[in-house]
Protein backbone atom coordinates (compact mmCIF):
# COMPACT_ATOMS: atom_id res chain seq x y z
CA UNK A 1 0.00 0.00 0.00
CA UNK A 2 1.25 3.36 -0.64
CA UNK A 3 -0.61 6.86 0.25
CA UNK A 4 -0.14 9.60 -1.70
CA UNK A 5 -0.85 13.14 -0.17
CA UNK A 6 -0.54 16.50 -2.69
CA UNK A 7 -0.14 19.77 -1.60
CA UNK A 8 0.78 23.21 -3.17
CA UNK A 9 -2.51 24.21 -4.80
CA UNK A 10 -4.11 27.89 -4.26
CA UNK A 11 -5.31 30.64 -6.21
CA UNK A 12 -3.26 32.31 -8.70
CA UNK A 13 -3.65 35.19 -11.12
CA UNK A 14 -2.67 34.45 -15.28
CA UNK A 15 0.84 34.30 -15.82
CA UNK A 16 1.79 33.09 -12.58
CA UNK A 17 3.67 30.42 -10.68
CA UNK A 18 2.48 26.92 -8.71
CA UNK A 19 4.59 24.14 -7.57
CA UNK A 20 2.72 21.42 -6.42
CA UNK A 21 4.07 18.46 -4.01
CA UNK A 22 2.73 14.31 -3.97
CA UNK A 23 4.54 13.17 -0.39
CA UNK A 24 4.61 9.31 -0.78
CA UNK A 25 4.45 7.05 2.25
CA UNK A 26 7.10 4.97 1.62
CA UNK A 27 10.25 5.29 -0.74
CA UNK A 28 8.98 5.65 -4.47
CA UNK A 29 12.58 4.26 -5.72
CA UNK A 30 12.09 2.12 -8.81
CA UNK A 31 8.14 2.20 -7.35
CA UNK A 32 6.82 2.56 -10.71
CA UNK A 33 5.95 5.59 -13.31
CA UNK A 34 4.33 8.53 -11.34
CA UNK A 35 2.40 11.02 -13.36
CA UNK A 36 -0.04 14.36 -12.25
CA UNK A 37 -3.37 13.84 -13.67
CA UNK A 38 -6.07 17.40 -14.01
CA UNK A 39 -10.17 17.50 -13.57
CA UNK A 40 -11.53 20.68 -14.21
CA UNK A 41 -15.51 20.66 -13.54
CA UNK A 42 -17.83 18.92 -15.88
CA UNK A 43 -14.72 17.53 -17.71
CA UNK A 44 -13.30 14.43 -17.68
CA UNK A 45 -9.46 13.73 -15.67
CA UNK A 46 -7.15 14.01 -17.83
CA UNK A 47 -3.49 13.62 -18.39
CA UNK A 48 -1.09 16.33 -17.57
CA UNK A 49 2.55 15.03 -17.01
CA UNK A 50 4.11 11.39 -16.43
CA UNK A 51 8.05 10.41 -15.13
CA UNK A 52 9.09 6.93 -15.18
CA UNK A 53 11.52 5.72 -12.54
CA UNK A 54 14.27 6.11 -14.99
CA UNK A 55 13.37 9.92 -15.12
CA UNK A 56 11.62 9.96 -18.56
CA UNK A 57 8.93 12.67 -19.24
CA UNK A 58 6.40 12.93 -21.37
CA UNK A 59 3.57 15.77 -20.78
CA UNK A 60 0.38 16.92 -22.54
CA UNK A 61 0.40 19.58 -25.31
CA UNK A 62 -1.06 21.86 -23.49
CA UNK A 63 1.30 22.39 -20.94
CA UNK A 64 4.45 21.60 -22.77
CA UNK A 65 6.69 24.54 -21.84
CA UNK A 66 5.28 25.87 -19.17
CA UNK A 67 4.75 23.07 -16.67
CA UNK A 68 8.16 20.69 -15.51
CA UNK A 69 7.43 17.10 -13.88
CA UNK A 70 10.16 15.38 -11.25
CA UNK A 71 10.68 13.13 -8.65
CA UNK A 72 12.82 13.58 -5.89
CA UNK A 73 13.79 9.89 -5.08
CA UNK A 74 15.33 10.61 -1.46
CA UNK A 75 12.58 12.93 -0.23
CA UNK A 76 10.27 10.28 -1.33
CA UNK A 77 8.00 13.29 -3.38
CA UNK A 78 6.73 13.75 -6.57
CA UNK A 79 6.77 17.50 -8.09
CA UNK A 80 5.24 19.41 -10.49
CA UNK A 81 6.51 23.01 -11.11
CA UNK A 82 3.99 25.24 -13.15
CA UNK A 83 5.16 28.35 -14.52
CA UNK A 84 2.89 30.58 -16.76
CA UNK A 85 -0.16 29.35 -15.51
CA UNK A 86 -3.81 30.37 -17.65
CA UNK A 87 -7.22 30.40 -16.32
CA UNK A 88 -7.72 27.12 -18.52
CA UNK A 89 -5.34 25.37 -16.24
CA UNK A 90 -8.20 25.30 -13.20
CA UNK A 91 -8.67 22.48 -12.03
CA UNK A 92 -8.31 19.53 -9.29
CA UNK A 93 -4.88 18.38 -9.63
CA UNK A 94 -4.32 14.54 -8.51
CA UNK A 95 -1.02 12.88 -8.02
CA UNK A 96 -0.79 8.90 -9.64
CA UNK A 97 1.23 6.11 -8.77
CA UNK A 98 1.43 3.41 -11.49
CA UNK A 99 2.96 0.80 -8.82
CA UNK A 100 5.36 -2.03 -10.62
CA UNK A 101 3.60 -4.34 -8.69
CA UNK A 102 -0.03 -3.65 -10.07
CA UNK A 103 -2.08 -1.38 -7.87
CA UNK A 104 -2.78 2.54 -9.06
CA UNK A 105 -2.76 4.54 -6.17
CA UNK A 106 -4.04 8.08 -6.40
CA UNK A 107 -4.32 10.85 -3.49
CA UNK A 108 -6.84 13.18 -2.67
CA UNK A 109 -6.48 15.86 -4.99
CA UNK A 110 -5.38 19.74 -4.79
CA UNK A 111 -6.86 22.77 -6.30
CA UNK A 112 -5.41 24.78 -8.37
CA UNK A 113 -7.36 27.79 -9.65
CA UNK A 114 -5.95 30.44 -11.83
CA UNK A 115 -7.99 34.24 -12.29
CA UNK A 116 -7.60 37.43 -12.23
Amino acid sequence: QVQLVESGGGLVQPGESLRLSCAASRSIRGIGAMGWYRQAPGKQRELVATVTSGGSTNYVDSVKGRFTISRDNAKNTLYLQMNSLKPEDTAVYYCNLMSVWGPTYWGQGTQVTVSS
